[in-house]
């Protein structure tokens, strides 16, 4: 009988973003694993219960010198991973978080001799049209440029992002689609499904130096799907409304004709680009030949399924912790 192969060392690791969704989740899959987590956090988020087990050290990471001084300290880091991601994806916001932020934590990491960086990014920075976009990829072109080994994960649609209608349906409403509602789709991945797939990245060779697009399990789901689903758990007849992308697009030049005099019209301004990028662009592998999005050149991965999740809401069992990025 062949004897089990022995389970990977505990690593020491730095994690940036873990009062995020998707940073809890990893925290707490490094944790279970016995790893030795340490999280700079803000004071107001040291009671996080998906946290307990981890080293909570008080630090903004935003902050110039935080992370070297106030996280890394003196302890020394096999590898960083980073969930940390800009909350509105509006120009400041992206460009203080998604890069300038990192350029200090990596910069941090050189100078303390961690080796090995991890780097939750997204899919969408395939095709770039956002403030946000260019910043991640700003960094990620750092990162592969500085010497230290490095994987970009960049996972498809998360299920929080496409859980802003559950509690429409439940009321009875129909449910809002662009255009006919097969305009885009996605292979969505759960929180769980996704820090077991950035854990595994620690101790797995083959992920190092390389940029991995993720999705979860089963096919490509449209929005259209994803509303049949939503009226199926509810056991109502389904209803749509289509609202056509033209609208988006009115919107976008007046707000812009706004913005040129107010800086909050021009947030609003992006945040109503943002929402039309997910409206016409979907969440898969694209070719870079044809321009296409590839369901079939999407890996997948884990377990959890958007439907399993609706349900879950739809009991109340679940929170849908939607936050800042939650789209149709």
């Amino acid at each position: 009988m062949t004897p089990p192969a022995p389970a990977p060392p505990a690593r020491r690791v730095l994690l940036l973003g873990a009062t995020g969704t998707i940073g809890r989740a990893t925290a707490r899959e490094l944790v279970t694993r016995g790893h030795y987590v340490v999280c700079p956090v803000r004071r107001s988020a040291r009671t996080l219960p998906e946290l307990d087990g981890a080293q909570l050290h008080v630090a903004e990471a935003a902050s110039a010198g935080a992370i070297a001084r106030d996280a890394i300290r003196a302890d020394g880091f096999d590898v960083l991973i980073s969930c940390l991601a800009s909350r509105t994806g509006v120009p400041a916001d992206a460009w203080a978080i998604d890069h300038a932020a990192h350029v200090e934590a990596l910069a941090a990491a050189q100078a303390a001799g961690i080796g090995r960086m991890i780097q939750l990014s997204a899919i969408c920075v395939q095709t770039p049209r956002l403030a946000f976009q260019h910043a991640k990829l700003a960094f990620e072109a750092a990162l592969m440029q500085s010497g230290l080994d490095w994987t970009i994960v960049r996972p498809t649609a998360f299920f929080k992002s496409l859980s802003g209608q559950v509690e429409r349906v439940r009321r009875g409403k129909p449910f809002m689609v662009f255009g006919d509602g097969r305009l885009t789709a996605c292979k969505p991945i759960s929180d769980r499904d996704l820090a077991t797939f950035l854990a595994d990245c620690i101790d797995a060779p083959a992920r190092i130096n390389r940029v991995l697009p993720i999705g979860g399990p089963g096919p490509a789901i449209t929005p259209r799907d994803q509303g049949e689903m939503l009226f199926e758990l509810t056991g109502q007849p389904a209803r749509f409304t289509h609202v056509p992308v033209r609208m988006l697009d009115a919107a976008i030049a007046a707000l812009d004709a706004g913005g040129r005099v107010s800086t909050r019209l021009a947030a609003k301004a992006e945040l109503a680009r943002i929402g039309r990028y997910y409206a016409t662009e979907s969440m898969l592998v694209r070719d870079e030949a044809t321009g296409a999005y590839d369901a079939d050149a999407t890996p997948a991965f884990g377990n959890d399924r958007l439907r399993d999740h609706y349900a879950r809401l739809i009991a109340g069992e679940v929170d849908a912790a939607l936050g800042d990025h939650a789209v149709f």
